[in-house]
């Protein structure tokens, strides 16, 4: 991934709170005759060095075993118009771009269907999106025999990272007062994504 200096993330806890920001993983495979992908939340496992999610048994990158794959984690955008920059009045030389996060993890997939195994992991992805709702679901909830039923639906995935890195793109290689500009003008939108793009920009000290 292009990555230029002032936007390149190499830590690896910078990395990880990226990835649980935008859980939402896209799996890219290749095969010998096309790219497969597929989009899954993800749980990462910092100590054994894996990502972990399952598929339906019917998607074609659920048959993938033993191959190199990518999992790519996009976080919050924004388009940025040059009208944001205090500079454009200055001297006129300025362009749009995107301000963006992403997290891009390379490694070897590994396929595996042992019901227990299965089940630990759809229990771990439950608990890690139900833990802070008033009344969380689990998947004890369900009855056994329509939970079995699920189980035989699907296969998990496992991705043995190999490599990280990552990009967090907020204006850092402007002015300060041409960052400002692009953090007031993002925050003021009607868009979500472009407030949430501001936010971290409060947080993204200038390059």
């Amino acid at each position: 991934m292009y990555a230029p200096a002032a936007f390149a993330v190499t830590d690896p806890a910078e990395l990880a709170a990226m990835m649980a920001r935008a859980p939402l993983a896209t799996l890219v495979v290749t095969t010998d005759e096309r790219l497969e992908a597929a989009h899954l939340p993800l749980l990462h496992d910092v100590e054994a060095g894996t990502l972990v999610g399952h598929l339906a048994r019917q998607n074609p990158v659920a048959a993938m075993d033993g191959v190199p794959a990518m999992a790519i984690f996009n976080g919050a955008s924004a388009y940025v118009s040059p009208g944001f920059y205090p500079s454009k009045a200055e001297h006129g030389r300025v362009v749009p771009t995107w301000n963006y996060q992403t997290v891009h993890v390379y490694g070897r997939l590994e396929r595996f269907d042992d019901p227990a195994e299965l089940r630990a992991v759809v229990a771990a992805l439950t608990d890690r999106f139900e833990s802070d709702r008033p009344a969380p679901w689990s998947v004890e909830d369900a009855p056994e025999t329509y939970v079995a039923g699920l189980l035989n639906a699907i296969v998990g995935v496992r991705l043995v990272i190999q490599r990280m890195e990552g990009v967090r793109k907020l204006s850092q290689n402007r002015s300060a007062s041409d960052k400002a500009g692009v953090r007031d003008g993002l925050a003021a939108s009607s868009s979500p994504g472009d407030r949430a793009v501001a936010a971290l920009m409060k947080d993204e000290p200038h390059g």
